[in-house]
């Protein structure tokens, strides 16, 4: 078996690989064991190395570097990819609010991070790693990491005392935030299964998801009236698919056709709009013109074709080349009405009116294809990264700053991927990932960068709890969790009478903590908590990337 001591111990690229294979397959293992319903989750693997480390199983310093950044490359720009459709969009309504509210907790934790390091309570670097570890935020410890090795008083000791810093801290990070919505609970006697009945009543008062109306026309200032004139359809974003004109339901060309007095048409749009639409029109009709016999019917199709990604709905132009209309357009879990200016992206789903044949024919056209959806469109994905690290490679100078700013390896690509997938489409590229490949491909990067991270600083891990300032650390990293936190937590559920279940979510987002959103979300069945997480979550990554690398580059100046 002496085979296999050699890959334990002889320097190799099989040894490297197996060492780290090991690793992660460990580090998940541990991760998925659950104490009290928490676990670690995919930090386990830091933990894997962590021990490897100590126990000496190291592999080649320049392998270790590459794995570790090129980890954190996957990992950065599959998470840009996955929030960057819906990223513009957070700031929408509460988003705004909620996304203030998040950047408070950014910024004090920086605030606490920097007095703790120029009081010199903790030393420099270490002292980032407690932030990065303390907010349970992965992607600021390797941006923070990529501008520390830029500076020219950089050793490699300083690199382990910032990994060091977030692997003491990070367990408690974790159970901070989560403890925090335990106190609010406590404090304020709330009732979760309440707080989910009143935002549940909450969203039904502002509901925003399409409905659809048959209305009666009864204005006769719209009598040989045409559809695309008819006041405030455009403002309103409503759309008619069908009409019933002398007992025959037809389809309606916006273009083409006319209404006229004691005609019913069927209407689609936001339910608050169409109330606006039905005083201009006339009044509610009990007869459904999906039910009336036809050769009229509607099917969902998918986009899926190149050649239509980027076009709008009246360059498409489908009621005259096809004789059909879209009604709806679902992106992201997210449904609106398909108003001549919508432009489409791929993967959008249709609604699609008309006869049989003709949504076939139309089919043919958008692509429909299930096997498309799943296809990865390898090129982009490499393309965004190159560009990612040329954004994250220009300096950006400050005055006063020892060093330029750069968004490095974690933020170039971050941002990159946020814009790409938000456009969705240039020329013959479509910057799409199908969710399995952008899954797969996150967790196989933050599971590398992960197991470097502790490999490299394992030597020194024991050494710090038991010998130097571990305690420290603790403690320190225990406040910039629960201060800032706890404060918001308290003031938005007595300034703003906010739902608990909000604030749960949005906690979770300004912390980036997806174990303490696994928590709330299992303290009562709500969208509440997601909806929340997901509004912060793309501001506060970014917020939390580049405000690391300027603390890095602030401490190093004292």
């Amino acid at each position: 078996m002496e085979f296999i001591s050699q890959l334990f111990l002889q320097v190799s690229v099989a040894h490297d690989v197996f060492i780290l294979s090991i690793i992660i397959a460990i580090g998940l293992a541990l991760g998925g064991m659950r104490i009290g319903g928490l676990s670690l989750g995919v930090s386990g693997v830091l933990f894997a190395g962590l021990i490897f480390g100590h126990l000496g199983m190291t592999i080649d310093t320049q392998v270790l570097d590459f794995i570790r950044d090129f980890g954190l490359i996957l990992f950065i720009y599959t998470v840009g990819v996955q929030v960057g459709p819906g990223f513009f969009s957070s700031f929408k309504r509460d988003g705004l609010p909620l996304n203030l509210m998040a950047a408070f907790v950014v910024l004090s934790g920086v605030i606490l991070t920097f007095f703790l390091g120029y009081s010199g309570c903790i030393s420099f670097p270490a002292v980032v790693g407690v932030l990065s570890g303390a907010t349970t935020n992965t992607p600021s410890l390797g941006a923070a990491q990529q501008v520390l090795k830029e500076l020219p008083m950089f050793t490699e000791d300083m690199g382990k005392m910032l990994g060091l810093g977030y692997a003491v801290t990070y367990p408690l990070g974790i159970l901070g935030v989560i403890l925090t919505m335990m106190i609010l609970r406590l404090l304020f006697r709330i009732d979760p299964q309440k707080e989910a009945e009143e935002y549940l009543k909450t969203q039904e008062r502002h509901k925003s998801a399409l409905d659809s109306i048959s209305l009666k026309v009864e204005n006769i200032n719209l009598n040989n009236f045409p559809v695309n004139k008819i006041p405030s359809l455009e403002e309103l974003e409503i759309v008619i698919s069908r009409v019933l004109h002398d007992g025959e339901v037809q389809l309606v060309s916006p273009d083409e056709t006319r209404i006229y007095v004691g005609d019913i048409i069927h209407a689609v749009g936001k339910k608050e709009n169409l109330e606006k639409f039905q005083i201009i029109v006339g009044s509610k009709s009990s007869v459904n013109l999906k039910t009336i016999k036809s050769n009229i019917t509607s099917q969902k199709l998918i986009v899926t074709k190149k050649s239509v990604v980027g076009q709008s709905i009246e360059e498409l132009d489908s009621i005259n080349r096809y004789g059909v209309t879209i009604t709806r357009v679902n992106r992201s879990e997210i449904e609106f009405p398909a108003t001549l200016a919508v432009k489409l992206n791929f993967a959008d789903r249709l609604v699609v009116v008309g006869e049989e044949s003709s949504i076939k024919r139309f089919a043919s056209e958008v692509g429909n294809s299930l096997e498309d959806l799943n296809y990865p469109f390898v090129i982009p994905i490499f393309l965004g990264i190159a560009l990612g690290i040329i954004l994250g490679s220009c300096p950006i100078y400050f005055p006063g700053m020892p060093a330029a700013v750069k968004l490095g390896l974690a933020g170039g690509p971050l941002i990159v991927a946020i814009f790409l997938s938000w456009i969705g489409r240039i020329g013959r590229l479509i910057w799409y990932m199908p969710s399995g490949a952008n899954f797969m491909l996150r967790e196989l990067g933050i599971t590398l960068f992960l197991a470097s991270v502790g490999l490299r600083a394992g030597d020194q891990f024991m050494e710090i709890i038991i010998h130097g300032n571990g305690l420290m650390w603790m403690v320190s990293g225990a406040l910039i969790t629960t201060v800032p936190v706890l404060v918001l937590g308290i003031w938005a559920r007595l300034k703003l009478r906010m739902n608990y279940l909000t604030i749960c979510g949005l906690l979770a987002g300004s912390m980036t903590d997806p174990p303490a959103l696994a928590f709330a979300n299992n303290v009562v069945p709500s969208s509440a908590v997601s909806i929340a997480y997901a509004s912060v979550y793309p501001c506060v990554m970014l917020l939390r990337i580049i405000s690391a690398q300027i603390l890095v580059l602030i401490l190093s100046g004292f």
